[in-house]
Order: C-alpha cells, then sequence, then structure tokens
C-alpha cells in the first residue's frame, strides 16, 4: 500500500483537491516544484519569485478546484503552468512597469510597445481566418482547448492543440520577418 500513495493518478489528486484535501496538494506542490519554478527562473526571475509564483499559483488552483466549477480537460501540471505563466506574465510587466516609471520615460517606452502591438496585430490579421480566431481564443479570451475544439468544430482538442501550435509558429516567424524590417528601418 505504501508504494501507491507516492504515485497517485491526474482523477485522484484532482478529486482530493478538490474534497479540500490539503495532503494531495503537497503532494502536486513536490511533485512539480522544479518544472514550475524553471519556467519563472529561465524567464529571468529568481529562485524566490518563481517559488512565489508557483505558490500563488497552487492557490489559484486550489480555490478553483474547491469551488467546484472547474473541468479538467488538460493535464494538472498543463493547467498549474499556464497559470504560472501568467502570473509571471503580468509580475514582469508590473516591474517592467515600475522601472519605466523610474526612469521617467513613458512616451519612448509607450511608442516602442505601441508599435510592437500594431506589429503584432498586422500580424495576427495576415494569418488566415482559423489561425486568427485560434490564436485570439487561446491568448485572449483564455478559453481551453476543448472550448477552442467545440467553438471552431474541430474533432477533439488535439487537432485545436496542433492547429494552435502551427499558427503560433507561423505568426512567430511573421512577427519576426516584421521585426527585422522595423529594425532597418530605424
Amino acid at each position: 500500500m505504501a508504494s501507491k500513495s507516492t504515485e497517485m493518478s491526474e482523477t485522484e489528486i484532482f478529486d482530493r483537491i478538490k474534497g479540500g484535501d490539503e495532503k494531495a496538494l503537497e503532494f502536486l506542490y513536490k511533485k512539480y516544484y522544479r518544472m514550475m519554478t524553471k519556467m519563472v527562473i529561465t524567464n529571468s526571475g529568481t529562485e524566490d519569485e518563481a517559488r512565489d509564483i508557483y505558490q500563488d499559483a497552487l492557490i489559484v488552483f486550489w480555490q478553483k478546484c474547491t469551488s467546484g466549477n472547474l473541468v479538467m480537460t488538460s493535464k494538472i501540471s498543463t493547467y498549474i503552468y499556464s497559470i504560472c505563466q501568467n502570473l509571471w506574465r503580468k509580475e514582469l510587466e508590473r516591474k517592467k512597469r515600475l522601472s519605466n516609471e523610474e526612469k521617467d520615460l513613458p512616451v519612448a517606452i509607450d511608442t516602442e510597445s505601441a508599435e510592437r502591438e500594431k506589429i503584432i496585430a498586422r500580424c495576427i490579421d495576415q494569418l488566415g481566418e482559423t489561425c486568427k480566431k485560434v490564436l485570439m481564443y487561446y491568448y485572449f479570451d483564455e478559453l481551453s482547448m476543448q472550448e477552442i475544439a467545440d467553438k471552431l468544430g474541430f474533432a477533439n482538442t488535439d487537432t485545436a492543440k496542433t492547429k494552435k501550435y502551427k499558427c503560433k509558429q507561423k505568426l512567430d516567424e511573421l512577427v519576426k520577418s516584421q521585426y527585422s524590417e522595423q529594425d532597418f528601418l530605424d
């Protein structure tokens, strides 16, 4: 029996957390600690920031689970990872805002990010209708792969995932090509 307790299935973990079992949350915390903190650290974060972000993400996950409204359509790690990414992105934006305020150069910075947003918007417009929808649903409306699959009539979430991946690659290529053009114009 002891060996079984070290490996809980996804469903078991999810059900236990939904029922308010903090032991299951601790198990999750340990299980994904390296993976989640590595994402923050490789994206210019410190070990402390990584730990804070991961803990915040688990609190969000815990609240969503215990509210009873969460339906898991992906692996728990994928779901928590995306919460970590969102929290870290917000934290980076906050830090950037603070350092910009210190420099007191809002105009130059704003035009740069506005220019970048324009380039990205232009690139998104150059994608096909489906790609545009997939990326907008995913990044702006934060819909799950299941919801995107349903909305766009894909066979399943795997199709939606593949489509998102390909569209994101296409967008990255477009943005890179437009950026380099932009750099030459300056």
